[in-house]
C-alpha cells in the first residue's frame, strides 16, 4: 500500500509529519524515522530520488535543445485546417452528433470544440 503519489510527495508527509511529532516506520523498506539512522537513511533516500528526478529533467531539456536544433519542434501536429472548417461547416447544419461529424471529418472532439470556440470568438 502506497501513502504518496510521488517521493516528493512523500518527503513532505514527512517533514509534516516531523512537525507534529509523528515518526514514519515503514515495515516494508525497513524505514524507522524514529532513529538516528532512520532519518539519516529516509534522508539519504529522497536525495538521491531527487538527483534522479533533476538528472531526468536535464537529460529531458538537452534532448529537447538538441532536437530544435536540427529544426525539430516536438508536440502534436496541428489539425488539418481544411478538415476543421468542414467540420465546422457540418456542426453548423445541425444534422450529425459531434461524434459523427468528427468521424466524417477526421478530426478529433477536442480540435473541433477548439475550433468551433475560435470561431464563435471571430463572429462575436
Amino acid at each position: 500500500m502506497n501513502i504518496s503519489r510521488s517521493t516528493k510527495h512523500l518527503i513532505e508527509l514527512v517533514e509534516q509529519f516531523e512537525k507534529i511529532g509523528v515518526d514514519f516506520i515503514s515495515i516494508q523498506d525497513n524505514i524507522d524515522t524514529s532513529t538516528a539512522m532512520g532519518r539519516f537513511f529516509f534522508r539519504m533516500m529522497a536525495s538521491m530520488a531527487e538527483l534522479e528526478g533533476d538528472i531526468i529533467s536535464e537529460i529531458t531539456q538537452t534532448g529537447l535543445k538538441a532536437a530544435r536544433a536540427r529544426g525539430k519542434l516536438g508536440g502534436r501536429p496541428k489539425a488539418d485546417q481544411a478538415k476543421l472548417e468542414y467540420a465546422y461547416h457540418l456542426y453548423q447544419q445541425k444534422k450529425l452528433t459531434v461524434k459523427e461529424i468528427c468521424e466524417k471529418a477526421d478530426v478529433s472532439r477536442t480540435s473541433l470544440y477548439r475550433f468551433i470556440d475560435e470561431q464563435k470568438g471571430v463572429a462575436n
